[in-house]
C-alpha cells in the first residue's frame, strides 16, 4: 500500500500542482512591495505610512500559516485553498475601494491572511505524500514563495505603469480565483487513515527519543525559528538601506537582494536533497551554522565586490533553513496535526523576520551603524544553533534508527 501512496506518480503530480498554486498564492507578499510607491503618491503619505500595508500583510501572512494550517488538518487542503483564494480576491478588491491608507492596510491584512495558505499549509500537505523524497518535496513547495517573488514583480510592472495600482489589484483578484480554485480540485484525494497511523507511530518513537512532549517541542522549535529569522532578516530587510548608506545606491542593494533570493532557491533545493539523507534537524543545523558564518563575513568587509559575494553566500546558506523546520515537525510530531504544528512554527519564523527587521533599524538609529545589527543577528543565530544541538543530543541515535527502520519497513 505504501509504495502506491508515497513517492508515487500521483505524489509527484500533486507536487507540481502544489508548486503552481504556491507561486500564485504567494503573490500577495510581493505585490504590496511593487505598488508601495504608487500608493504613497496616491494617498500623499510618508514612507512610514506607506509601509503600513506591507506590515499588515506580513502579520496576516503569519496568522494565515497558523489558522489555515488548522483548517487543512480538519477539512482538507482543497477547502482551505478555496477559502484562501476568496479571502485574497476580496482583500485585493477592497483595497481598490479604500478611501484611506489605514483602511487599505486593513484590507491588506485580509490579503496576507489568505496568502498564508501558499506556504506552511501547502508544505504540511505535501509532506504527507512523500517518504523517501520528503525533503526535496517540501523544499520545492517552499521555493514557490521565492519563485513568486521573482516572477510577479516583473509581470506586474507594465500594468502598474500603464493603468495604476488599482488595475494591478483587480487583475490579481481575478487571477487568484481563476488559478487556485481549479487547481485545488486536483488535490481532493485524501491520504488513507492507515498511512496516518503509521506516520504517527514513527513520530511517536522519535519524540520519545528526544525526551520531551509535543507541546514543549513545538514551543522550542518556535523559539528557534524566531532566533534564526531575526538573524536572517538583517541582510534581507536592510541590504538596500545598507548599500545606500555606504554610497553604492539602491540599485546595487536591489541586485544584492536578488542574488540572495536566487541563492535561496538553490539552497532550498540542495537542502531538500540533503534532508532526505540526514534528516531535518541535521540539515537545519548545517544551514544555521552556514548562515552564522555568512553574517560574520559582513563585519570585516563592506566593499561593493565583497558584498555581492557575501550576499550570494548568505542566500546559499539560509534558503533551506525555514523548510527544514517543517521536516523536523513531520519527523517528531503527530501526522494528523501537521498543518497546525507546521503553521505555528513557520508563523514564529515570520514573526522573527518582522522582529529582526525592526531591531536592526532600531540599532542603526541608536548607533548610526549596522555593525552592531549584524552582531545582534549573530547572537540570535547562536540561540537557534544551541536549540538544534540540544535536540540532536537528546535524540538517541539508537532510538532514531529504530523509528526510521520501523517506519520504512512497513512500506516494503
Amino acid at each position: 500500500m505504501g509504495d502506491e501512496i508515497h513517492d508515487s506518480a500521483y505524489s509527484w503530480l500533486r507536487l507540481l500542482v502544489t508548486l503552481a498554486i504556491a507561486t500564485v498564492a504567494n503573490v500577495g507578499m510581493w505585490s504590496v512591495v511593487v505598488v508601495m510607491p504608487a500608493i504613497e503618491a496616491d494617498f500623499a503619505v510618508g514612507r512610514a505610512e506607506a509601509s503600513l500595508p506591507y506590515t499588515l500583510t506580513m502579520i496576516g501572512f503569519a496568522l494565515g500559516n497558523l489558522l489555515i494550517g488548522r483548517v487543512v488538518d480538519r477539512f482538507g487542503v482543497t477547502l482551505a485553498l478555496n477559502g484562501a483564494a476568496a479571502a485574497i480576491a476580496l482583500g485585493f478588491l477592497l483595497t481598490t475601494l479604500a478611501p484611506s491608507i489605514l483602511l487599505l492596510s486593513l484590507a491588506q491584512l485580509l490579503v496576507g491572511l489568505g496568502t498564508g495558505v501558499g506556504f506552511g499549509p501547502l508544505i504540511a500537505d505535501i509532506s504527507h505524500w512523500f517518504l523517501k523524497r520528503r525533503g526535496i518535496a517540501v523544499a520545492l513547495v517552499a521555493s514557490g514563495n521565492y519563485l513568486s517573488g521573482a516572477i510577479w514583480p516583473t509581470l506586474l510592472a507594465g500594468v502598474l505603469a500603464d493603468r495604476g495600482w488599482q488595475a494591478v489589484h483587480l487583475l490579481l483578484a481575478l487571477i487568484t480565483v481563476l488559478a487556485i480554485v481549479p487547481l485545488s480540485l486536483l488535490l481532493r484525494r485524501k491520504l488513507p487513515e492507515a498511512a496516518h497511523g503509521l506516520a504517527q507511530a514513527a513520530s511517536d518513537l522519535r519524540a520519545k527519543s528526544a525526551g520531551m512532549s509535543t507541546r514543549s517541542l513545538t514551543w522550542l522549535l518556535g523559539l528557534a525559528g524566531i532566533g534564526c529569522c531575526v538573524a536572517m532578516s538583517m541582510p534581507q530587510v536592510h541590504i538596500v538601506a545598507y548599500c545606500v548608506g555606504l554610497g553604492y545606491g539602491p540599485a546595487v542593494g536591489a541586485e544584492m537582494l536578488s542574488l540572495m533570493l536566487l541563492g535561496g532557491v538553490v539552497s532550498r533545493v540542495v537542502s531538500g536533497l540533503l534532508a532526505d539523507r540526514l534528516g531535518g534537524v541535521r540539515t537545519l543545523l548545517i544551514g544555521s551554522l552556514l548562515q552564522c558564518l555568512a553574517l560574520f563575513f559582513y563585519l570585516p568587509w563592506d566593499g561593493m565586490a565583497p558584498l555581492y559575494a557575501i550576499s550570494l553566500m548568505f542566500g546559499l546558506a539560509q534558503g533551506g533553513i525555514v523548510p527544514s523546520y517543517a521536516l523536523v515537525v513531520r519527523e517528531y510530531m503527530p501526522a494528523r496535526e501537521a498543518g497546525a504544528r507546521v503553521g505555528f512554527v513557520l508563523m514564529m519564523t515570520i514573526l522573527g523576520m518582522a522582529l529582526g527587521g525592526w531591531m536592526a533599524g532600531w540599532i542603526y538609529e541608536m548607533t548610526g551603524s549596522y555593525r552592531l545589527a549584524f552582531v545582534n543577528g549573530i547572537v540570535w543565530n547562536g540561540l537557534n544553533i544551541a536549540i538544534m544541538v540540544l535536540l540532536l543530543l537528546r535524540s538517541h541515535p539508537r532510538a532514531r534508527h529504530v523509528a526510521a527502520t520501523k517506519y520504512a519497513g512497513t512500506y516494503r
